[in-house]
């Protein structure tokens, strides 16, 4: 049986404020929800070892590979994920603290997925235990902007900071359309600039660069919340020649602090 650990910063642009997150993989054996002592402490470890002053709180999800019936797979997932709460609660860990418990059930891989896999349904067999960190101080990076500038250059960065989604999903929220309505004014306004829409995601491990669309159950959520923007700029009226969308998964943080390590944003292509 193994672990993985992963300490991965996030910016959510889908809470009302920048929340800072760290997660922590533990791998379980086929149809097992059962867990070792290295296991367990190194899950108590990664928490103890986390600033305590900066823990919002603890979220706590149970995932299965795809072998099985969907019923079975769905509790399956809860057994792993209420095991790791067990093993917190008898090592000191605050039960108020962790707000959330939920087996996500299977994860489902894609059809034309053949090489590795067992390999890749044996890392679908975890429990993601997730940290929800208060809020660092924001850091102003050049180049970065929240709303279209009377003059840009190519490269430039316009960061929808209120751009909203649920976890897991790229559908634009009822606060992300009213951004992304004054966005398609400026943009109307300054008719010359063309951009791509660019979609980013953390919180995966490094054997895996993209995180999966809970709609689609694929893995293509950056991919998918980038063209969930392209197509609403192109309903405001907004040219399809001024424009493209490219998801980039985890693989382009920009190592300026966790708040801005999960992010969509336009980016300056010609100006």
């Amino acid at each position: 049986m193994k672990h993985f650990l992963r300490l991965l910063p996030l910016l959510f642009f889908g809470w009302a404020q920048a929340q800072e997150e760290v997660v922590q993989s533990v791998y379980f054996e086929f149809d097992k929800f059962s867990l070792d002592p290295r296991q367990e402490q190194a899950v108590v470890n990664f928490i103890k070892s986390t600033d305590s002053t900066r823990i919002e709180s603890v979220e706590i999800f149970g995932y299965t590979d795809d072998i099985g019936k969907e019923a079975y797979n769905f509790k399956l997932s809860t057994n792993r994920a209420n095991t790791i709460r067990e093993a917190l609660l008898k090592n000191g860990i605050r039960n108020k603290i962790i707000v959330t418990i939920e087996g996500k059930g299977r994860i489902l891989i894609d059809d034309d997925i053949i090489e590795n896999l067992p390999e890749k349904r044996s890392k679908n067999r975890r429990v993601d235990v997730v940290l929800n960190l208060k809020e660092l101080p924001k850091i102003e990076l050049p180049g970065f902007y929240t709303a279209i500038q009377k003059k840009h250059v190519v490269g430039d960065h316009i960061y929808l900071e209120n751009l909203l989604f649920e976890r897991g999903s790229s559908k634009l929220t009822m606060k992300a359309k009213l951004q992304l309505d004054g966005i398609a004014r400026q943009l109307m306004k300054y008719k010359n600039l063309q951009f791509e829409v660019q979609g980013h995601v953390c919180c995966t491990p490094p054997y895996q660069k993209e995180a999966i669309d809970r709609e689609t159950r694929k893995r293509q959520l950056s991919q998918n919340r980038a063209e969930s923007v392209y197509k609403y700029l192109v309903f405001k009226k907004i040219a399809k020649n001024r424009m493209t969308f490219k998801g980039y998964g985890n693989t382009v943080p920009l190592g300026k602090g966790a708040e801005y390590d999960r992010r969509v944003e336009l980016v300056i292509t010609k100006i």
